[in-house]
Order: structure tokens, then sequence, then C-alpha cells
């Protein structure tokens, strides 16, 4: 596998999602893997994911993310007004959801958890909750990850991104993965 990096200016690209749903990005980095040009971009907004918490009493708890299409669009409304009363808008965007707006500083061990990896349990992802809300007496939170988010996209022949296809990420994973650990250390460093 020939691989190429490129460090760039931070451009601003845009990415189109099946359904229309459009993210804007910044390009943190271009790559050349067996002669096709990819970009490493990170969302311009911040991203978040919508959780429910599961469990009978609190020492059973767990916090399960929101995927299908369908909850999102139904809890959607609901995540948007609690997060206008924090000065954040929640957008309906590509690839995952995001919220325009300052996030509130990280004050209190309370307003984080640790999600582990259900493929690997040293891989640990940390969220600050940015907001609480219930639907049918069941309890959602809304979070955002403490580290930067990485969308992989394929460049087209105009210099546009495109979404990868499933086996596309797949057969990029292992490369992914090395970028994305050398990439936290710059964020780390700054």
């Amino acid at each position: 596998m020939d691989e190429n990096e490129t460090e760039m200016d931070a451009e601003t690209v845009v990415l189109t999602d099946d359904a229309g749903r459009k993210i804007a990005c910044t390009v943190e980095r271009f790559i050349e893997v067996e002669e096709q040009d990819y970009a490493l971009l990170v969302p311009v907004d911040a991203p978040v994911e919508i959780f429910a918490w599961q469990g009978e009493t609190d020492d059973d708890e767990e916090a399960i993310p929101v995927e299908s299409d369908e909850e999102i669009d139904v809890l959607f409304p609901i995540a948007k007004a609690v997060l206008e009363e924090q000065n954040l808008t929640l957008k309906r965007t590509a690839v995952v959801l995001t919220v325009e707006g300052d996030l509130p500083d990280l004050e209190d061990e309370d307003e984080f958890i640790e999600i582990t990896s259900e493929t690997d349990e040293e891989d640990v992802e940390e969220l600050q909750l940015l907001a609480r809300f219930y639907r049918d007496e069941k309890e959602f939170a809304v979070y955002a990850p403490l580290d930067p988010f990485f969308i992989l996209a394929r460049m087209d022949a105009n210099n546009q991104p495109r979404l990868l296809l499933p086996e596309e990420l797949e057969k990029l994973q292992p490369l992914l993965a090395d970028i994305e650990d050398q990439l936290f250390d710059d964020f780390d460093a700054n």
C-alpha cells in the first residue's frame, strides 16, 4: 500500500450524504493510497451524539448511543430545544449531529462519561454532557466527544470530498488508525 501524506492549511469543504444532509469540515490532511486521494476531515461545528440511558437502577444504568435515523428524527426537536437554552444550535448534518456555539467548560466529573468500544476495551471515548431530556419517561442525554472527530472522505475528479462506501472504509481502517493516533498527538501538543 503506497501512502503519501501532505499537511495543508485549514481548507474548508462541504461533505454531503445520500440523504442530502451537508456538513462543513476543515481538511486536516490529504492522503494518497494506491493512487486514490483521500482527505481526513474535522467538522467545523462540534460533533454530538444522543444517548439513551437504560437500566433498572442507577447502579446498572448504561448509556446506549441512538443510531437509527428514525429515532433521531423523533428526538431531534426535543434535543434542539434543550440545547437552545444553552445558546447551542443543534444541526442535522451528514455523518454526525453537530452543534454550533461555544460548548460549556467542563467543570464537574459528573459532566462526562467514558464509553468503551465493544470491540476494543482499550478504546475508550470520553464524552462531555451537554444536556439531558426525557421522552416517554425515558432519559436521554446529548454528549460531545472530548477528542477530535475525524471523517475520512474520498476525493473525486473535481477535488470534492465523497463519503466512503463501507467496504472502502474497512479497507482503509488500519491506515486511518495510525493517522488518527498521529493527529491526536498533534492536537494534544497544541
